[in-house]
This record gives C-alpha cells, structure tokens and sequence, in this order.
C-alpha cells in the first residue's frame, strides 16, 4: 500500500479508544461486517496508534457462521459492556430465526444503560423486535422493507444507505457499512482521517444519509424516458391501491394508448402487466418475510379477493400463494430473502 499523508495522523494523542461489539448474528453478512470492522482497522494504520478496537459478540460466546458459510471466533457472549462502546448488530439471512429471546433481552439491557446501538443490514430488525427503535428513524436492506413495515409500524423507516438518529444506528446493509464509518470517524477524528481512510478502501463516492439505497428507476430498468420513470414511480406509490392505465396516463399527461405504446416500447409488456408483477413481487416479499395471512396479503397488494389473488400468483410464480408461504421455516418475523 503507498504511504499515507501527514496530515491524516494528525490525531489528539490522549484521545481514548472507541471501542466497537460486534454482534454476529447466525447467517449474518460478510459483506456488511468487513464494510464495519476494516474502516476502523484501517483509521488505526492511518494515525498510527489505536483510536479503535473492537470485540466480537454472540450467544454463546463460542463461534458464528456468517451467510456465505464462514466462521469467526467470537470474544465474548451476552455479556454485560461499557457504557461507552458502539454495539452494531450484525444481521443477514433469517434474521426472524436469529433475532432469539436472549438476544432481544440482552439488547434492551445494554439499552437501559445508554449504549450506542446500531443494526447492519438486516439488524435493524433485531433492534426494532427489541422495542429500541419506536419513534426513530431507522432503515434496512430494500428487499426487507415491505415486512419490516408491516410488522414495526412504529419505526420511520427510510430508504436511505445510513441512518443516524440519536443514540441508534442502521445501515442499509452491503458497502453501506462503509459510508457509515467513515461518517463516524470524521465525527470521531475529523474529514482528513475519514477521507484517507476512504483512499485507502479505493472508495472513491462517499454516500451520506441522503443518499438512497437503490438504484435509480432509469438504471434499475435501462431506460432513461422521463414519463415512463414517473409512471413507474406512481406505481410503486400505489401498490395497495393499484390506479387504472387511464389515471396514470392523465397524470404524466398521456394518452391511454400513447401509454401503452410506451411500455410496449421500452419494456416489452403493457402497463397493466408491468403494475401486475410490481404488485406481485411485493405479495412474495410479504408472504416470506412475514406471518401476515394471506388474505390480508392480497389486500396489502391491491388484490380483492384471496381467490383471484391465487390465481395471479399461480400464473406468475407457478405456486400458489399457501405453497410459497409453506415453504418457509414458520418462523414470524423477516425471512430467508436476502439480496446480498
């Protein structure tokens, strides 16, 4: 690696370790804990001393698995910390099944003491199944958000990358790990740091919590067509109560038929198709990341009645919405879809 500037150790000397735990939950994300864990080992080589350290956490204090089948050893259990370290809690895959009783309690113990708390990628979950998050602002991995709103109606959920909102933390998961350290380490040491930091990671875009998670809707369908943006947008504005090809037309200032020539265009299939599997998608993330019946499944997603809601399933996934929710281990709570 080349030799790092000057001025990025520039650092108070009898500033005291900040001190990180690492909650890995079972089948957390690698990707969202080395996006925490190496900004910090990397601002230790860059000041040339240890302004960070950190310990690793879990039930039982023995080991974690992480989604990709990688294990850590862990330092620690349940065990009470200090008041002035950062807990993140490190989620992932089947974070229903991993957010356990024990880790619940622990996290509303160490709350009660005033700790930081902060969930990456899915760990948000954890903290708002706690009751840590009522009233704040908080985000969490897109794919999971139409459960994550269904059960915790009381949290602000946003679609930013990172959330900071008093004494609680989340992440959107993946490199969003990235932008929020480094976010802590300006505050902790200032830009200078976090910026060689960020040069050393070749991290060349620094995302604040303004920016949103998922990618534009001109790149998410490769097509740059302003009207067809705003329809889509609208769409997905509207999924509980789906609005005919008529009104979307009228609001972008379109024809009915120009509409359809449109999507037919750029997207090979028509509007009343398109809004269909949007509404669909959304039904499926429903069905495995929460226990909402499925009734109120099809209502949540513009559906009428469970029977035609069935049979529009059936025809797109090849499944019928009672087999989908069955092949789901039965836990409550977000299940196994995951993106990353």
């Amino acid at each position: 690696m080349s030799s790092l500037p000057r001025k990025a150790t520039s650092i108070a000397k009898d500033a005291a370790p900040r001190r990180f735990i690492f909650l890995l939950l079972d089948r957390f994300t690698m990707l969202s804990f080395a996006g925490a864990i190496e900004p910090l080992r990397i601002a230790n080589r860059v000041a040339g001393r240890q302004i960070y350290t950190w310990k690793l956490a879990g039930e039982g204090g023995m080991e974690a698995t992480c989604s990709n089948g990688a294990s850590f050893k862990l330092d620690m259990g349940l065990d009470e910390i200090d008041r002035e370290d950062t807990l993140l809690v490190c989620g992932g895959i089947d974070i229903g099944r991993a957010t356990t009783r024990g880790v619940t309690g622990w996290l509303r113990r160490e709350a009660r003491r005033g700790v930081v708390m902060g969930g990456l990628c899915t760990g948000a979950y954890s903290l708002a199944k706690a009751g840590l998050l009522e009233g704040r602002k908080a985000t969490i991995h897109w794919e999971n958000q139409d459960g994550f709103l269904e059960e915790f109606e009381e949290v602000k959920l946003t679609k930013s990358v990172f959330v900071i909102d008093g004494n609680r933390l989340s992440t959107a998961g993946g490199t969003a790990s990235i932008d929020l350290m480094l976010k802590l380490i300006a505050a902790d040491h200032g830009e200078d740091l976090a910026n060689t930091v960020a040069d050393q990671l070749i991290y060349s875009s620094i995302r604040t919590d303004q920016d949103t998670q998922r990618l534009s809707i001109p790149t998410r369908i490769g097509v740059r067509h302003p009207k067809l943006s705003q329809v889509i947008q609208k769409m997905e504005n509207n999924i509980e109560d789906p609005m005919s090809p008529a009104d979307l037309a009228e609001e972008v200032g379109m024809s009915t038929r120009q509409l359809e020539r449109l999507f037919r265009r750029y997207l090979n299939r028509s509007p009343k198709r398109y809004y269909m599997e949007l509404r669909l998608q959304k039904a499926r993330n429903l069905l495995m990341q929460t226990d909402m019946s499925v009734i109120n499944v099809a209502l949540a997603c513009g559906f009428a009645s469970p029977s035609h809601f069935s049979k529009c399933y059936r025809s797109h996934y090849n499944t019928t919405p009672y087999r989908e929710r069955g092949t789901q281990s039965g836990m409550p709570g977000i299940g196994t879809r995951l993106s990353i």
